[in-house]
């Protein structure tokens, strides 16, 4: 086993990592398409696999997601969007370039929304560095009940990475792309549920659509993504892998199960309101008070500063 550390941007290091034949490469990295485009071809010709993470993101609104299912990309008539390099645009055109290579030593596997033990714990748009330690702060969350009500996939990261390490080595496999994800879902209701079973103090309130979107500021994400009922059908992957859908952990299970175990690790720090003070600003703002500044206080002038400035103009 060899293990290597560098900077995959770094375009030396790149090289020089690439001018050896590897048996497999699966490449978490986030590109630019111009940035893919430069090294598109190094990858394909220093692998017999190469294994490129895109994300269920890419898919357009469907009442099923299966491989098939139309992109975003290819459907929506968004020009201001389109013209943008997002995240869901940039893993398909990333995607394209697999398509078009002429090769067939790629496959791409595009996984949902995942969870762990590592503190990835999503409340539809919001990340845990924001709705948790405004939780066990004991500060509401705001979400507009629009998006609470639409159907959310989440995986344990575990799942998914079996998933993947099952397509590593299968030859059937090259050439195809997979949805590597559980087929259970919940609203984002339910799901907040959950997470509140673990955190009893998690509050949940309704705002208005077009105030969160600019409070919150990923636009595309809630419009392209979390405004959409993403329910999956995962029988591509598990047919290729052998597994099936019992294997995988349940959601409620799950969730209880990674939440616990973060939080008995790293309680403290989840309750630290971290530096975005704009944020948890703007946040307050739709649910009202100064809920986040005592929190905010403990770190000085200059955040107490930002805070004010962006709670109230």
């Amino acid at each position: 086993m060899q293990y290597r550390q560098g900077d995959a941007k770094d375009p030396a290091f790149l090289r020089e990592l690439l001018s050896e034949r590897w048996d497999a490469i699966v490449d978490f990295m986030v590109w630019s398409t111009a940035e893919f485009a430069d090294r598109v071809e190094q990858c394909l010709n220093a692998t017999g696999q190469y294994v490129f993470v895109s994300s269920y993101r890419v898919y357009a609104d469907s009442p099923v997601i299966a491989e098939d299912s139309p992109r975003l990309l290819d459907v929506v008539d968004d020009s201001d969007y389109l013209k943008t390099d997002e995240y869901a645009l940039a893993k398909a055109r990333c995607e394209n370039m697999l398509f078009e290579s002429g090769k067939k030593n790629w496959t791409i596997v595009r996984p949902a929304v995942t969870y762990d033990g590592t503190g990835r714990f999503q409340l539809a748009v919001h990340e845990s560095e924001v709705w948790l330690r405004r939780a066990l702060n004991d500060i509401s969350v705001p979400l507009p009940d629009v998006i609470c009500g639409k159907q959310g996939t989440m995986t344990w990261g575990g799942d998914v990475a079996r998933m993947i390490a099952l397509l590593i080595g299968n030859p059937q496999a090259l050439g195809e792309a997979f949805t590597v994800s559980t087929s259970e879902h919940q609203t984002w209701r339910e799901i907040s549920e959950i997470y509140k079973s673990v955190v009893p103090t998690l509050k949940v309130v309704d705002c208005d659509m077009a105030k969160f979107e600019r409070a919150h500021g990923a636009v595309y994400q809630i419009r392209y993504d979390r405004m959409y009922d993403r329910i999956i059908d995962n029988s591509k992957v598990l047919a290729m892998t052998g597994l099936n859908q019992s294997d995988l952990s349940g959601l409620h299970d799950g969730i209880t199960r990674e939440l616990n175990g973060y939080l008995a690790r790293n309680r403290e720090k989840a309750l630290h309101m971290g530096s975005d003070f704009g944020r948890n600003a703007r946040f307050d703002k739709l649910v009202g008070g100064l809920p986040s500044f005592s929190a905010v206080a403990k770190n000085g002038m200059v955040p107490i500063c930002k805070y004010l400035i962006r709670r109230f103009l």
